[in-house]
């Protein structure tokens, strides 16, 4: 049997696939709703595809934690890679609603597969290598880097491509013409997103080895992921820990929905004009995953500072939080002095949820074992998303001012609450 992967390798290999799994969501949400209006689909259309992609998203969410769970890390996230290639090449040459449609459900179905296997294995293969107290914070820091600085960078050049190809002395009118209207600017950043997912499929198969486990068999399948699901749900709601950082989760999603709901319609207003708004939100958009990368990459020594995970969870929801409450300060007037403070604000709010998430799932991972790990991952994803939702819902009704961006702030603020006076050793994983 070969012995595990070493824990500076695993935290290599464990950043570049989950850079290469987000580089194409990067890559395809710049131009993404203006390429489905283009191909002459109402927003309300556009919204409804959205909707399918996120019903799918939570519906599929606890089932394929425990499919990991039960049958491995890779082949789940393989599968997650090749659904990815189908539904960015179905998005980018789609015409039709319905074949749209299928893509979205094929997108959702990839994101639901790829939520926490790849963490899942990280975890397993230090612990593997090291032992059940091996240090998780600095890969998991890693890996929240990766993902920050690769929707950074897929954002920009997402959103510059369709530009270049559409000014540059007719290249996009040639494309256009070759493929009969098929591949236009706009189509060209998901079908290079598409070809990363293809990339990220052979990482995934070439470089993170599993033990060997149990064949699986549909029988094995069908009677171990219900029973997967339940024992890691209920785990994750009766343990006070997990419970903690399900809740925080929760507090994250709400922040994260209602920074993403107000601020396009706040930039617009600083600017004058929904175009020139438009900029300016791509541009904050880019700043914030950047601010998560900081975070994320600094999370180990914000918990070397504050003394612990815990410690470190609560100083990075309070200044998440606080960046938040200024966003909404800012809401109640105009000018340059406004628009410098939310600015410096925004990029509080995502600089304190990137330190944080590191410093709460190593909290997460110490509490659990492997037979659950991905499952848990699933329940504080679907805790994140739910929670999002809500806030979206809430914070869209109330009238425009400072009062929706508090929906956010409070939640934050909150959460950050859950962590005060809580520095309790962390108990060990129970199988």
């Amino acid at each position: 049997m070969k012995q595990p992967l070493d824990p500076a390798t695993a935290r290599r290999r464990f950043a570049t696939v989950t850079f290469l799994f987000w580089l194409p969501v990067g890559l395809y949400l710049p131009a993404q709703v203006l390429l489905l209006t283009e191909r002459g689909l109402s927003l309300a259309a556009v919204a409804g595809l959205y909707a399918v992609y996120s019903v799918t998203v939570a519906v599929m969410e606890l089932p394929t934690g425990g499919l990991s769970d039960v049958v491995g890390r890779r082949a789940v996230l393989a599968a997650a890679g090749l659904l990815n290639v189908c539904a960015l090449t179905a998005l980018a040459l789609g015409t039709t609603l319905w074949a749209l449609a299928a893509a979205m459900l094929l997108m959702g179905a990839g994101r639901a597969l790829s939520s926490g296997p790849a963490e899942a294995w990280y975890v397993d293969t230090v612990q593997a290598h090291s032992g059940t107290d091996a240090e998780l914070r600095t890969g998991l820091a890693r890996g929240g880097t990766a993902c920050a600085a690769a929707l950074a960078a897929g954002t920009l050049a997402g959103g510059v491509l369709p530009l270049l190809l559409g000014t540059g002395s007719g290249a996009g009118t040639r494309l256009a013409r070759a493929t009969d209207g098929l591949v236009v600017p706009l189509s060209v950043p998901g079908l290079l997103a598409a070809a990363v997912s293809a990339l990220y499929v052979v990482h995934v198969l070439s470089a993170l080895p599993e033990p060997p486990r149990p064949a699986a068999t549909l029988r094995s399948v069908l009677g171990g992921v219900p029973a997967t699901v339940a024992d890691g749900t209920r785990l994750a709601v009766r343990e006070p820990l997990l419970r903690r950082v399900l809740l925080t989760a929760a507090a994250a999603g709400a922040a994260l929905a209602t920074v993403e709901l107000l601020t396009p319609g706040r930039a617009a207003v600083l600017t004058g004009a929904p175009e020139s708004g438009a900029v300016l939100f791509a541009a904050l958009a880019c700043a914030g995953f950047l601010c998560t990368a900081a975070g994320s990459h600094g999370a180990p020594l914000v918990a070397r500072w504050t003394g612990g995970s815990e410690r470190a969870a609560l100083a990075s929801l309070a200044v998440s939080g606080s960046g938040l409450l200024l966003l909404g300060v800012t809401a109640a007037w105009n000018g340059t002095a406004a628009a410098v403070l939310a600015a410096c604000a925004y990029g509080l709010v995502y600089l304190g949820l990137g330190a944080a998430g590191p410093n709460e799932n190593d909290l997460l991972h110490r509490r659990v074992d492997g037979s659950v790990r991905a499952t848990a991952l699933s329940v504080q994803s679907l805790a994140l998303q739910s929670a999002g939702a809500l806030a979206g819902l809430v914070a869209g009704t109330l009238p425009a001012g400072p009062l929706p961006w508090l929906v956010g702030a409070v939640a934050l603020l909150a959460g950050a609450a859950l962590w005060a006076g809580r520095t309790s050793p962390v108990p060990a994983a129970t199988p």
